[in-house]
């Protein structure tokens, strides 16, 4: 079975390092001069909407305005269908300052922004980290991992452990079966799609009991995969469960 973390990404992202040293550090969005690899320059971090308080308590879905009393802080959402896991951060709305990074990463084999998208992610979810035992990665189906040739979500886990010592269980879960595109589809429609397609690996279940399991993924949108992750990391056994993405869609679950 191929590997989610196969060599190709971590070649490419050794060989990065390489040329990091031998030429001009360069914007990670843009190519124009900064003044140290791995950083965004001053126009591009302007237009990266970095996602701060105020934000729903459970899903971390930003407000826009300060949460009305009596809501406990939760979004409509969460208020009216709770997600299946505990807490969620993520680092960047998804907007275009965002997509500059993501969706280079995601399909253009720029795996060596993980290494700026990492510590972006390790301050959002700053508290999720502290009381994490685990790091877990969101899955892939073999055949998109074999046309994709790694898993963004699994790279983004293995920088996230170097930068916060939590361990990485990259093998814990499995995807049963393929899924189709989740995009343009909405909040019920993906519930559906991917409900009973996670499964914790039996070979893998002792490592998940009782633990306080961080499920990593590049991008979070309605919440209905992480939901699904996090209902069979639950009947594995995991005390908790808590997702931390690079970036999420602002609430967009009606």
């Amino acid at each position: 079975m191929l590997a989610e973390h196969a060599v190709l990404p971590w070649v490419r992202w050794a060989g990065q390092g390489a040329l990091d040293l031998l030429l001009p550090p360069a914007c990670i969005a843009c190519d124009r001069p900064v003044d140290a690899p791995g950083l965004l320059c001053p126009a591009c971090f302007r237009a990266t909407g970095f996602i701060t308080p105020p934000c729903c308590v459970t899903c971390g879905a930003p407000f826009d305005a300060t949460p009305l009393a009596g809501t406990e802080g939760l979004c409509r959402s969460c208020q009216i269908a709770p997600p299946d896991f505990d807490r969620a951060r993520a680092a960047l709305r998804y907007d275009g300052g965002a997509r500059r990074l993501i969706l280079p990463f995601k399909h253009g084999d720029r795996v060596e922004l993980a290494k700026a998208l990492a510590p972006m992610m390790a301050r959002a979810g700053a508290a999720l980290l502290a009381r994490a035992d685990l790091l877990v990665r969101v899955p892939l189906h073999r055949w998109r991992l074999f046309r994709r040739r790694y898993n963004q979500a699994a790279v983004l886990a293995h920088a996230l452990t170097r930068l916060s010592q939590v361990p990485a269980l990259p093998d814990a879960l499995a995807r049963t079966r393929s899924t189709a595109s989740l995009g343009g589809k909405g909040a019920a429609a993906r519930r559906a799609e991917v409900d009973g397609v996670f499964a914790v690996r039996p070979r893998r279940r002792a490592r998940i009991e009782g633990r306080r399991i961080l499920l990593v993924d590049d991008v979070m949108t309605s919440g209905a995969t992480a939901s699904a992750c996090a209902r069979a990391l639950k009947a594995a056994g995991a005390a908790s469960v808590d997702v931390l993405a690079a970036a999420r869609v602002p609430n967009p679950r009606p």
